[in-house]
């Protein structure tokens, strides 16, 4: 249990303290309420630490001195270092993150002038391999934890001096799980973070501005649905099974009829929460008018938006962006239909930002290793009482 009797560095000189980032408000008052104190301090600890994004426990003025001390003797508030900060030419900035394992991933902010985006990344690599994807070059290492997906979130703000204004004066407007990783492939600490940033007492982000992208993980669809209604996107990128295996390969175990029957199936589908489908732009692969009237034949009575994306090109990359005409032929068809069909503008292209161009170089480590780095976390959980 956490006290004066917990140690705080390992024999390696590594800080053991619980990190109180990526705690929910059940994990605060757990801990809390063993140390003794009242169930109104967990408030108190959780919006300091989301709602006003203190870094050190000093700052958390209304808690008298010695529970100050007691707390951070006992647990720590870290952030991943920033081990590369980038600013392109448009304002996209991208932040390379390493974790305490010296595992690294990226996240990045898109601002526009009636919103601020912010791409989060949920695995170290990807566990998928899409062929037009940098990221799928990358070879899965591991899930991030929520603290590592709510760190990203806060260390944005960090940048972005977020803490310190009104609601309406922020920057950071918008979340979306499109970054590094399959966020249905780490389901569980996904939802878990996305509840932390959803907490209105804390970072207090409303679900109609997180949206959840996908590459087609059926059976967490309606689950992540049902437990957090933020919105639904799906990367499809091709009307047709044959081609869908290919460059979207987990289009083999989930092909497009289940896919579409979980979209269909998603809960709260109307005109006002809408799915989104991703669709990147190939030239001579998947943006023929044939395309697109296929496409619309797919989604037809599923309330929809449709975001098409010019490739990104990366160092290697197969592919070539289809021309502006055949893009504006391909949106043309959509419109037609009653559709939105807005044609993304390349962000970030100058610092691999862009969609599809993310990557770090983290590498998969062996199983043993794995295994070793599994053992040792366990034994740090047990020893403060607190679950994976």
């Amino acid at each position: 249990m956490p006290g004066g009797a917990l140690a705080s560095k390992d024999t390696s000189g590594a800080d053991t303290r619980p990190n109180l980032i990526g705690m929910d408000r059940d994990d605060m008052n757990a801990f809390l309420s063993e140390m003794g104190e009242p169930a109104f301090r967990a408030k108190q600890l959780f919006q300091w630490i989301y709602n006003r994004g203190v870094t050190e426990f000093d700052g958390m003025t209304n808690m008298a001195k010695p529970l100050r001390a007691k707390l951070a003797e006992s647990f720590r508030m870290h952030r991943p270092e920033v081990t590369a900060h980038q600013v392109s030419s448009d304002g996209t900035q991208k932040w390379l993150l390493r974790y305490d394992d010296g595992n690294e991933a990226e996240t990045v902010y898109i601002p526009d002038d009636d919103r601020g985006t912010l791409c989060v990344s949920s695995q170290v690599g990807c566990t998928l391999t899409c062929k037009f994807c940098h990221t799928g070059t990358q070879r899965m290492v591991r899930n991030l934890t929520p603290a590592d997906i709510v760190a990203q979130v806060m260390l944005a703000r960090d940048t972005l001096g977020d803490w310190t204004v009104t609601s309406d004066k922020r920057r950071l407007t918008n979340i979306v799980f499109m970054g590094m990783g399959e966020p249905l492939y780490n389901t569980d600490n996904v939802i878990k973070a996305m509840k932390i940033i959803m907490d209105g007492e804390g970072i207090s982000l409303s679900k109609r501005r997180i949206t959840l992208s996908t590459s087609g993980v059926v059976p967490e669809i309606e689950r992540v649905g049902q437990e957090t209604d933020v919105l639904l996107a799906i990367s499809l990128h091709a009307v047709n099974d044959e081609l869908r295996n290919e460059i979207v390969p987990i289009n083999r175990k989930y092909p497009l009829k289940e896919l579409m029957a979980a979209v269909r199936a998603y809960p709260g589908l109307s005109n006002a929460k809408r799915v989104t489908w991703e669709y990147v732009m190939l030239k001579g692969v998947n943006d023929s008018v044939a395309d697109a009237k296929e496409l619309l034949r797919l989604i037809k009575g599923i309330p929809s938006k449709i975001n098409l994306i010019p490739f990104n090109p990366w160092p290697g990359s197969p592919y070539d962006c289809s021309t502006d005409a055949q893009i504006k032929k391909f949106a043309d068809v959509i419109w037609n239909a009653g559709y939105s069909a807005p044609i993304r503008t390349p962000r970030g292209r100058d610092i691999l930002a862009a969609c599809g161009q993310l990557k770090s170089e983290s590498q998969r480590i062996g199983k043993r290793e794995r295994m070793q780095m599994e053992a040792i976390q366990a034994e740090k959980e047990a020893a403060v009482g607190i679950s994976a």
